[in-house]
């Protein structure tokens, strides 16, 4: 069975950037990133394989263009 988490970026400071993300269109999560170390939490402190993935794919999006992406999304 795939995975596909959507997240959409509501926030972004010197010190971190926001998203809300979750499974389809449901945004019920928080995801933080801090733009200087790239260490991510989520609000709930569930960081389980949906908040691992979306990460990954904004980190590696953020890697690529040197931006924190608007929107994003990961499907499996």
């Amino acid at each position: 069975m795939g995975m596909m988490v959507a997240a959409r970026r509501i926030d972004a400071t010197q010190g971190e950037v926001r998203y809300e993300f979750g499974f389809e269109d449901r945004f019920d999560r928080i995801l933080t990133i801090d733009p200087r170390t790239l260490e991510a939490r989520v609000g709930d402190g569930d960081f389980n394989s949906a908040a691992s993935a979306i990460t990954a794919k904004i980190v590696n999006a953020w890697r690529s263009s040197g931006e924190f992406p608007a929107r994003m999304l990961f499907a499996s």
